[in-house]
């Protein structure tokens, strides 16, 4: 049903010095009909993302729609870059943003007062079947309103988790960072551990992190290869220091 590639791979990690690194994961999906984006990404990707879509051959009017596990300014904020999408977020997670007072978190308050009024926001509820194969289902913990978006697809079954599993090393230590309530967490945790199991070959696309699948031993592992890098310029000249973040820097598009 749906051709899946992974634009921008989410990072685990967090800077040290300047406040979060708010590296996520943003997923196109397309199918007959439908140009969908799982999460959307923060400023700072915006050339990418333009770039990586360019390279799918496909603009910012054809994306059909934006779909958003979560508020937080790292995942949501590009939804104003698709003219023509519906927007699907949480009906919950959006109630809620939209009643914090502007506060030293990441909550872009700005964006989420756009979304309660823009005519093409589409709210969702836990369990509701919304697109081609994928339903939304509640995994609060991160925030309250967060939606985990199981797709149902022939050649390809995909757990998108957003935050409610940022990375491997919360779904194997089997406790998470950030989040508004942590017993609420864990009990998402464990509900994403029953849906990817369910179905062999489920591929996992986590917040901050890349895909993974479960082996025949249950255990995860990677599908993509990671691309991280930082250019600096240290010197007395413009020529960049790269500094690895794990491997050669590189785009890191990759297609399942």
């Amino acid at each position: 049903m749906y051709q899946i590639d992974v634009l921008i791979q989410g990072y685990p990690g967090r800077a040290v010095c300047h406040g979060g690194l708010g590296w996520s994961t943003t997923t196109l999906l397309r199918c007959k009909g439908h140009n969908i984006l799982v999460d959307v990404g923060a400023f700072g990707v915006r050339h990418l993302l333009r770039q990586q879509l360019s390279a799918c051959g496909v603009e910012p009017a054809d994306i059909t729609d934006v779909v958003l596990t979560h508020a937080h300014y790292d995942h949501a904020v590009n939804f104003t870059l698709f003219p023509k999408a519906n927007v699907w977020i949480g009906d919950h997670e959006l109630a809620w943003a939209a009643a914090q007072p502007p506060d030293f978190n990441p909550l872009p308050e700005l964006y989420v007062r756009e979304l309660t009024q823009l005519d093409r926001t589409r709210r969702l509820r836990d369990g509701e079947h919304f697109l081609p194969g994928m339903t939304a289902i509640a995994s609060p913990g991160h925030t309250p309103g967060h939606l985990l978006f199981h797709v149902e697809n022939k050649q390809q079954s995909v757990l998108f988790t957003g935050d409610a599993a940022k990375n491997r090393a919360e779904l194997m230590s089997s406790t998470v960072a950030d989040t508004a309530d942590i017993d609420a967490s864990l009990r998402s945790l464990a509900q994403i551990w029953s849906l990817w199991r369910r179905t062999p070959g489920t591929l996992l696309v986590p917040g901050h992190d890349i895909g993974m699948k479960l082996d025949r031993e249950g255990q995860p592992y990677y599908v993509g290869e990671r691309h991280a890098a930082i250019n600096a310029w240290f010197g007395d000249d413009l020529t960049p220091q790269p500094i690895d973040l794990c491997c050669p820097p590189q785009l890191g598009r990759y297609s399942v």
